[in-house]
C-alpha cells in the first residue's frame, strides 16, 4: 500500500525498545516529519479536489435531508423509471427514488467505514506502538500475531467475523475494522522503530527525558503522518469491503439504503434498468478514488 511503503520496515524482535539512546542509526528524515513547505503542498488540486469530494459525501451522510427531500423507503413514482428531471437516478423496482436512496445510503456506508477505520487505527496503533517502543520479546510476540492476521484473506476473515457476530451494518464495520488491525500495527511499529533511532530522540534522553515523556512528546508526534495517510487509504478500502458484504447479503438488511445493497438489488435488472447498478457503483468508485488520492496527497506531500 502507498502508506506502508513510506515507512522503513525493521525485523520484529530486533530492537531493545525505547529504552535509551544509541539504539540504531537514523535521523529525523526517517520519521516522516513534514516541513512547512510540504504542508503547503496540500493546497494543490491533488489534495483539494478529493477533499471536496469526500466532504460532499460526508455532508450526504450527516444531513441527507438537505440533499434529498423524499423518504428513502417510500414509493416516489412508477417502478423502473429511467433517469429524468424528476428522478435524477431513476426509480427502482418498487418505485423508490434511487437518488434519495443513494444519498441516504451515504450515512450507512460512510459511518460503517469510519467505524471500521477507527477500530483498525486504535487497536492496530496500540499493538504497533507497544511492539516498537518496548521491543524484545513483546515485539516478537505481537508481530507474530500480526503475521497470523495478515495470512488470512481479508474477505474470508471479515465474513467469518460477521457470521460470528451476526448480520448488520455495525457488525460488518467491526469485522472490516478487525481486518485492518494488522496493517496499522505494522506501519505504527515501523514508524516508532524508525523515529526512536533518530538523533533528536537520543538528545531527549541525554537531557533527562523519561521513557514516557520521550514517547509522548517526540516519538508519537513524529510517527503520525504515514499513519494518517494509511487511515485515509483504509477508509476507501473499508467502503469497498462494507459494500461487498452488503452486496453479498451480510450487511444491512433490506430496505436499508446501503450502497452495496443498492447494487445488489439492481443486478437482476442490468439489461432493462442499467441505472440501478450504475449510479450506486459510480458513487462508490468516485468516493473510493477520492480517498485514495487524498491518502497519496497526505503521504507524499501532494506532489502528484
Amino acid at each position: 500500500m502507498t502508506a506502508i511503503t513510506t515507512a522503513a520496515e525493521a525485523t520484529p524482535g530486533s530492537g531493545a525498545g525505547l529504552g535509551g539512546p544509541g539504539e540504531g542509526a537514523g535521523g529525523p528524515a526517517a520519521s516522516g516529519v513534514r516541513g512547512p513547505g510540504s504542508w503547503r503542498a496540500l493546497l494543490r488540486p491533488s489534495f483539494i479536489l478529493p477533499a471536496i469530494i469526500l466532504l460532499f459525501a460526508l455532508a450526504w451522510a450527516v444531513a441527507p435531508g438537505v440533499f434529498a427531500s423524499g423518504s428513502p423507503t417510500a414509493q416516489a413514482g412508477a417502478a423502473l423509471q429511467a433517469p429524468s428531471a424528476e428522478h435524477w437516478f431513476g426509480t427502482d423496482a418498487t418505485g423508490r427514488d434511487l437518488y434519495t436512496r443513494v444519498v441516504y445510503g451515504a450515512s450507512q456506508s460512510l459511518s460503517a467505514a469510519l467505524i471500521a477505520v477507527l477500530v483498525g487505527l486504535v487497536f492496530g496503533s496500540l499493538i504497533g506502538v507497544s511492539a516498537g517502543a518496548v521491543g524484545g520479546r513483546v515485539d516478537g510476540v505481537l508481530m507474530r500475531l500480526v503475521d497470523v492476521l495478515l495470512a488470512i484473506p481479508t474477505l474470508l476473515l471479515s465474513l467469518s467475523i460477521v457470521i460470528l457476530l451476526g448480520f448488520g451494518t455495525a457488525n460488518a464495520a467491526i469485522a472490516v475494522g478487525v481486518t485492518s488491525v494488522a496493517v496499522f500495527a505494522r506501519l505504527s511499529r515501523s514508524q516508532v522503530v524508525s523515529v526512536r533511532a533518530s538523533e533528536f530522540v537520543e538528545a531527549a534522553y541525554g537531557s533527562g527525558g523519561t521513557f514516557a515523556s520521550v514517547l509522548w512528546r517526540h516519538v508519537l508526534p513524529n510517527s503520525l503522518t504515514p499513519v494518517i495517510a494509511l487511515a485515509a487509504l483504509q477508509l476507501g478500502s473499508a467502503i469497498l469491503q462494507i459494500s461487498t458484504l452488503g452486496f453479498l447479503g451480510y450487511g444491512a438488511p433490506p430496505p436499508t439504503p446501503e450502497w452495496g445493497l443498492l447494487i445488489s438489488e439492481g443486478r437482476d435488472y442490468v439489461a432493462t434498468a442499467w441505472w440501478l447498478t450504475t449510479f450506486p457503483g459510480l458513487v462508490v468508485a468516485i468516493v473510493v478514488i477520492a480517498t485514495n488520492r487524498l491518502s497519496r496527497a497526505i503521504g507524499g506531500g501532494g506532489e502528484r
